[in-house]
């Protein structure tokens, strides 16, 4: 049985990957999408996370194709007792259609619902931080979605240090809903953001930490080692960022311990961070099954110190 892990002080265990739902309706279509989300569930994960603006930006969409995938997938496997699904809200879908408002939160909640055609939501997370909405209102307004049972727990993603903790104390002394999760960028190149500004926070409150670009935009798989390599795939011009002396010294580093333990630079990325504390599961996504099974495999690595240590020392900051 592959090991689970709770969400913050929660009910809910997620095995510890979760599958990135950005490329539904974007670099992968409604079958594909069907394969990889069968793949994955028979793998024995069960974490999936969307958000209500996938895939706004590519030309033709408005939103809310990957969560209309899922819920068609649902609909046809019949799976959703399986399945944690996470999504998102708060984003710019429009003009005028974005942010944490409890108007909007009611609204927009039943938009998902419908689209993922199901009558809950596992977890539930504030995308962006409005600024304009008080903390009070949004933290109200999930009270009430989950006194309804339309959403089962909530996260925050993308928030300041400052913002997170004062919603956290803000539920904590007012009896609102808590967060449980934090969805941060978080992988072996880019960690300092996190490690000194949220790490502290999630320790403190116990939060399960989901973690976007948990390889670095596909540069921690190994497949970008110089300029040649940039127009290898759509994202290739974001992993020109981490072509420096850390980016190298760190693909040295992966490729030494794939050697050591017959693994790719991608499993071992993946398996050094679900090493390190308060990780829930880190959000990879795959385009093929032949790619979902071989970060699958992250999950079966068990790094020793040594291995780690050497991850950690050549990635430091």
């Amino acid at each position: 049985m592959m090991e689970k892990r709770i969400i913050g002080s929660s009910d809910l265990s997620v095995a510890p990957l979760a599958f990135g739902g950005n490329v539904f309706g974007w670099t992968a279509d409604e079958s594909t999408s069907f394969q990889l989300l069968d793949a994955f569930v028979e793998a024995g994960f069960n974490l999936i996370d969307t958000a209500d603006v996938y895939s706004h930006w590519v030309p033709g969409n408005k939103g809310g194709e990957s969560e209309t995938i899922i819920g068609n997938w649902l609909k046809k496997s019949g799976k959703r007792d399986q399945v944690i699904i996470a999504t998102k809200l708060g984003a710019e879908m429009a003009p005028n259609k974005k942010g944490l408002s409890k108007q909007y939160m009611l609204r927009e909640v039943e938009a998902s619902l419908q689209r993922l055609q199901t009558d809950y939501i596992d977890l539930y997370q504030s995308h962006y931080d409005d600024l304009d909405t008080p903390v009070e209102e949004t933290l109200d307004g999930f009270g009430q979605l989950i006194k309804e049972g339309k959403v089962r727990i909530i996260g925050a993603s993308n928030y300041t240090p400052e913002r997170l903790k004062q919603s956290l104390e803000i539920s904590a002394k007012q009896g609102y809903p808590t967060y449980q999760s934090l969805q941060p960028e978080y992988n072996l190149y880019d960690r300092k953001k996190y490690e000194e500004q949220f790490a502290p926070i999630v320790q403190q409150y116990g939060l399960g930490v989901i973690n976007y670009y948990a390889l670095a935009s596909g540069f921690l798989t190994g497949k970008y080692r110089s300029d040649a390599d940039l127009s290898k795939s759509p994202r290739g011009q974001r992993a020109k960022n981490y072509l420096n002396d850390r980016g190298f010294r760190i693909l040295q580093a992966l490729d030494e311990v794939a050697a050591q333990y017959n693994a790719t630079p991608a499993q071992v990325s993946l398996a050094w961070l679900m090493a390190q504390p308060n990780i829930a599961a880190p959000i990879a996504s795959a385009t093929s099954v032949d790619q979902l099974h071989d970060i699958a495999k992250s999950v079966e690595l068990n790094l020793d110190e040594s291995a780690i240590d050497k991850l950690t020392t050549a990635s430091a900051w």
